[in-house]
């Protein structure tokens, strides 16, 4: 049966890895508290009751069309343009159409940069591979104006960043229930990680110092991993609520 992701992409070695993947969501938690368009999940209420949630549920949906064989993929890819679409319906207004491609754009460059950070620097044809799975996902859920190719989606990235991003109370709101969620320490493990991978832009709206603490840190996580002390690290920093769901993002075929 044919899959949405190639077995061998790159694809399925970024998103099999669960270390991987929280540096994704915590990039994701950052920018998408600037995005100028946050209030649509503040209309729901689901978002400032359960941040963490809401946005680990969105990494899992993009994660589960990854590992999933095309005709499954594209199930749930419809399925996603009919939840919001009941949204939209509730509140008599429609999401733009750059609102949908900023959290695309947000899983492009946070899939790179979240690799990149941990693993190595990817090649031209790998950032081509993560590039093509989402655009692919834009296709399906009727985006318009994406770029062919991930050379032309660079300066529309940056384009994005620069016009669609914006500190508000929102912003604000969502650091005070990361931190409600989180607990203190673990808030500030957050933070640190998140400026390891967020743009400048996010960075300068945020406040956060142009390097992080946590920056010396990695390789010694990654040496970590040698000993298969890991384990113990996540278990010590993640909140028990989400231990069981991270630990089993881990796709046994793409440990490296």
């Amino acid at each position: 049966m044919q899959s949405f992701v190639h077995p061998q992409s790159v694809m399925r070695r970024i998103w099999g890895n669960s270390d991987t993947i929280l540096f994704i969501f915590a990039g994701a938690a950052a920018e998408f508290a600037l995005n100028k368009a946050v209030d649509w999940l503040y209309f729901t209420g689901k978002l400032p009751k359960d941040p963490l949630g809401r946005l680990f549920s969105t990494v899992q949906y993009a994660r589960w069309i990854i590992f999933s064989p095309h005709d499954k993929a594209t199930q749930a890819i419809q399925q996603m343009r009919h939840i919001h679409a009941a949204v939209e319906k509730s509140r008599g207004d429609t999401i733009p159409d750059w609102a949908y491609r900023d959290v695309l754009y947000m899983l492009i460059h946070y899939s790179i940069a979240a690799f990149e950070l941990l693993e190595r620097p990817l090649t031209d044809e790998e950032k081509e591979e993560v590039y093509d799975v989402f655009y692919r996902v834009g296709v399906g859920m009727g985006l318009t104006q994406l770029p062919q190719g991930y050379a032309n989606w660079l300066p529309s990235r940056e384009a994005h960043l620069n016009a669609d991003l914006q500190r508000s109370h929102y912003t604000d709101d969502l650091f005070v229930q990361y931190k409600k969620h989180l607990g203190s320490t673990r808030y500030t493990v957050l933070k640190a990680g998140q400026q390891l991978v967020v743009p400048t832009q996010v960075k300068a709206l945020l406040g956060f110092p142009k390097y992080s603490w946590l920056g010396p840190v990695v390789p010694l996580y990654k040496f970590s991993r040698l000993l298969h002390l890991d384990g113990l690290i996540k278990h010590l920093l993640l909140p028990a609520a989400y231990k069981a769901q991270i630990k089993a993002l881990n796709q046994p075929e793409e440990k490296r």
